[in-house]
């Protein structure tokens, strides 16, 4: 593993806040409180957490529609958070971004997309942006398998190699693109190996395994940062809940995700590994799991009180002015 015992507590509690802050929106979704279309993460943590643990501050991230994870990940305050997907004025966005659109410029949260594969062309423009300054960022574009498909995408990753720009993109393979078959859309059955013929490194790593994304994510950023050369890593992910809060799933048997949730966690698959191999001990892990909790707590209990935005408020924030 060849990680010390403070980062391997480190990305267990964040795979574990962003666990809790999921399955907790997943509860609160049904009191008609939060505005908007929900899709979360759950199942899909040690993808973020391994990606982003080797970026700075000042690196960049690009999200999906299923973005609050790869936000934990990239250290964005969860109370601000909460209050985002609330639409409170005290959001991350002032309550305007809600989840689909929730991002934090500061961090390098470049933000959520609901545009399917809109992540990728906003990285290589953040990954120009910094081959230009020549200021050593590197930049992350988070993309689904569903578009993995989309002309964007291929038109971002054959422009990255082109320029060499200092970026990766990551696909989360999480088998459905909304409702459709990984296996039936995707005509090479192989993201990965598709990417590779644009010409760049391209792998495929088991994306519940924290060590095996961590591991690919860390050497693919280095190179990025060295040398300005892309990558592309397929991770293949599994996702708890379905699409959006309210699909119906049909596309999934009854029991798929059981199974997932019994021998697909990643957490589970961490925490056996890091306690068998002495560095950590279970008791700790269970703090992380208490704290966690609490914090979440406090997070759902300061989004319901914090304030709306105000009506005077709503034209605000819709157009960037460059004089």
């Amino acid at each position: 593993m060849q990680m010390s015992h403070d980062v391997l507590l480190q990305a267990y509690q964040t795979m574990r806040t962003i666990r809790e802050f999921e399955e907790r929106i997943h509860i609160e979704n049904t009191t008609g409180d939060i505005p908007g279309f929900v899709h979360l993460y759950a199942g899909e943590e040690a993808i973020a957490t391994g990606v982003c643990m080797n970026l700075n501050k000042d690196d960049y991230i690009a999200s999906t529609h299923r973005g609050h994870g790869h936000c934990i990940a990239k250290g964005c305050d969860v109370k601000a958070m909460m209050k985002e997907i609330y639409g409170r004025s005290t959001g991350l966005c002032g309550g305007k971004g809600g989840s689909m659109h929730i991002a934090d410029l500061e961090k390098g949260m470049l933000g959520a997309n609901a545009i399917v594969g809109g992540a990728p062309p906003l990285a290589i423009g953040a990954a120009l942006s910094a081959k230009t300054l020549g200021d050593g960022r590197v930049a992350v574009a988070f993309s689904g398998d569903g578009a993995s498909n989309q002309g964007t995408v291929f038109e971002a990753i054959n422009m990255a190699v082109v320029l060499s720009l200092p970026v990766l993109f990551v696909f989360e393979n999480n088998g459905y693109g909304e409702g459709t078959g990984h296996d039936y859309a995707v005509g090479s059955g192989d993201i990965a190996g598709r990417c590779a013929g644009f010409g760049l490194p391209a792998q495929k790593v088991d994306g519940t395994d924290f060590f095996a994304v961590q591991k690919a994510a860390s050497k693919a950023i280095e190179r990025a940062r060295a040398g300005g050369e892309p990558s592309v890593i397929e991770c293949q992910a599994v996702r708890f809940f379905g699409h959006f809060e309210g699909d119906p799933q049909l596309y999934r048997s009854k029991d798929e995700i059981e199974s997932l949730r019994e021998h697909s966690d990643c957490l589970k698959l961490f925490r056996s590994a890091v306690c068998a191999d002495g560095q950590v001990q279970g008791n700790q892990l269970d703090a992380i799991d208490e704290y966690v909790a609490q914090l979440i707590d406090e997070a759902v209990s300061e989004a319901q009180s914090a304030p709306f935005p105000d009506a005077s408020e709503v034209l605000t924030d819709v157009y960037k002015s460059y004089l």
